[in-house]
């Protein structure tokens, strides 16, 4: 995995805005109402406000930054939302408790609250749930997006690899977008200050085999949108509360079959197959 390690000598602050936005499908076989109602209710318990508190602020950590304040919440009948809001660089001990005991910082005891409020600033880290079903298709989905936004030397890149592994992720879809400029010490507007030709140069290779994945550039733009979707289906893994040797083989084709099926349409962004179910 390549790391941000192009240093550039600026003049005052380091403007720029770094913007990485990732959304994550995860794929179930559910066909009945109880099956349906069971795996939201697992989702919904799985991924609550608490759970992504904590992915949150582990994306915190490997991006550099240190926590200001956090809101989130529990949504009915489901869904959660996390808001983290970041500033760049770490804080000592004494710093932490003493903004702790000011209200600017939320320590780990303060997370056993209930809620926890927040104001929002130029770097954030952002996440929204979404649990969803057909009633009258067996495919369930479930949705996290995730906003990431920095302002400075740290960059949302450096939490790919942990963001990916946090969930299950079937189909993810990744942008990243610098904003601004900044200058150098000779007044020279500096408009990107690290090399980035894909967003996959960011995620570890192992990582990369599991997927087939595209990207869609504008690099005059500083603009970066990647694709990718899961290649093997362990059937197992997709099944909610039954055994897949309790299948005939046939139905699991079709069960298989229908799976890849809603994957490649929300990976493509279109209704390829929507007549045939």
């Amino acid at each position: 995995m390549l790391g941000l390690e192009k240093k550039l000598a600026l003049y005052g602050f380091n403007n720029l805005t770094k913007s990485l936005s990732f959304n994550i499908y995860d794929v179930c076989y559910a066909k009945s109402e109880r099956e349906k109602k069971e795996y939201i209710e697992y989702i919904d318990e799985q991924y609550n406000s608490e759970r992504l508190t904590k992915i949150l602020c582990d994306v915190t950590d490997a991006i550099g930054a240190h926590i200001l304040n956090i809101s989130k919440q529990d949504y009915d009948p489901q869904g959660a939302s996390v808001n983290i809001l970041i500033a760049e660089g770490a804080l000592t001990s004494e710093e932490i408790d003493d903004s702790c005991n000011q209200g600017k910082f939320i320590c780990k005891e303060c997370l056993q609250q209930e809620t926890v409020h927040a104001h929002l600033d130029k770097s954030h880290v952002t996440v929204h749930t979404y649990p969803e079903h057909h009633p009258n298709n067996a495919i369930s989905t479930f949705r996290v997006d995730i906003d990431v936004s920095t302002c400075g030397k740290i960059s949302p890149l450096n939490a790919l690899d942990y963001l990916i592994g946090s969930f299950d992720s079937d189909i993810i879809t990744i942008d990243y977008r610098v904003r601004g400029f900044t200058r150098d010490l000779k007044g020279k507007k500096c408009y990107i200050d690290h090399d980035i030709k894909s967003i996959q140069d960011y995620i570890d290779k192992e990582t990369l085999k599991k997927y087939d994945a595209i990207d869609i550039n504008v690099f005059q733009a500083n603009i970066f949108h990647t694709k990718m979707l899961i290649k093997d289906i362990d059937l197992q893994n997709y099944l909610f509360n039954k055994d897949v040797y309790e299948l005939p083989p046939k139905t699991r084709l079709e069960i298989t079959d229908s799976l890849r099926k809603e994957m490649i349409e929300i990976y493509s962004g279109m209704n390829i197959f929507q007549e045939e179910n």
